[in-house]
C-alpha cells in the first residue's frame, strides 16, 4: 500500500480559519479612521453637556463652555461668587482638547448673537491700561454657551469634523435648541429628523 503525503482538506481549511480571525484581530488594533474619532469626540460632548445641564437643574449651580475653535478645544466651567472658575470635578474633565486633525466650528443660535444688530461695541468702563498690573496671572475666558439651572441652555450647534473633509457634510453636530433640549446629530441628518 501506498502512502500519499499532502495535507486534508480538514487541515486546509482549519488553517484558513486561523489566519482569518488572526487577520480580524490585527485590523481590530489598527488606528480608527478620523471620521470615527470624530464621532467619539462628538459623543463625548453631548454625554458632558447632558450631565452639566442635569446637574445644573439638580444642585442650582449655573455652567458653561468655552470652545476654542483655534485649538480645537473647549473648556466646561462653572459660576461661583468669584465669578467663572473651571470646573472642578473628578468626573469630568476640566478641559478637553480634540485630537489632532480634528476640528471644531460653533454657531450660536438665535438672533440675539448677530454682531450686526448691536448698538454699541462692548468694552470696559475702566481704563484697561491703568489696571493692567493688577490683572491676575490666567483669567478664565467667559463661556459662549451657558447651561442655567432653570433649564435654560444657550441654543448653539457645534460641528466636530475631520479637518480633510467637509464640515457641512461630514461633520457630527451637537445642538442645544431653544426648548433646552440637546441632542446629536450624524452627518447628513437634519434637525427635522431629529
Amino acid at each position: 500500500m501506498r502512502i500519499q503525503k499532502g495535507f486534508t482538506l480538514i487541515e486546509i481549511l482549519l488553517v484558513l480559519v486561523l489566519l482569518s480571525v488572526a487577520s480580524v484581530a490585527v485590523i481590530s488594533t489598527l488606528p480608527q479612521k478620523s471620521s470615527d474619532e470624530a464621532k467619539q469626540q462628538a459623543l463625548a460632548l453631548y454625554h458632558r453637556l447632558q450631565l452639566l445641564n442635569e446637574e445644573a437643574i439638580l444642585s442650582g449651580k449655573d455652567y458653561g463652555v468655552h470652545f476654542d475653535e483655534k485649538d480645537a478645544s473647549y473648556q466646561l466651567l462653572t459660576l461661583d461668587v468669584e465669578g467663572w472658575e473651571k470646573l472642578n470635578d473628578s468626573e469630568l474633565p476640566e478641559e478637553v482638547d480634540l485630537p489632532d486633525g480634528i476640528a471644531m466650528v460653533l454657531q450660536l443660535g438665535g438672533t440675539a448673537w448677530k454682531d450686526e444688530d448691536r448698538l454699541f461695541n462692548p468694552s470696559s468702563l475702566f481704563d484697561e491700561e491703568m489696571f493692567a498690573d493688577v490683572e491676575e496671572e490666567e483669567k478664565v475666558p467667559a463661556p459662549q454657551v451657558f447651561i442655567m439651572s432653570s433649564g435654560e441652555v444657550t441654543p448653539f450647534s457645534i460641528a466636530i469634523y475631520p479637518q480633510n473633509l467637509s464640515a457641512e457634510q461630514d461633520a457630527w453636530h451637537v445642538v442645544a435648541k431653544e426648548n433646552g433640549q440637546i441632542i446629536i446629530l450624524a452627518p447628513g441628518e437634519s434637525d427635522e429628523e431629529a
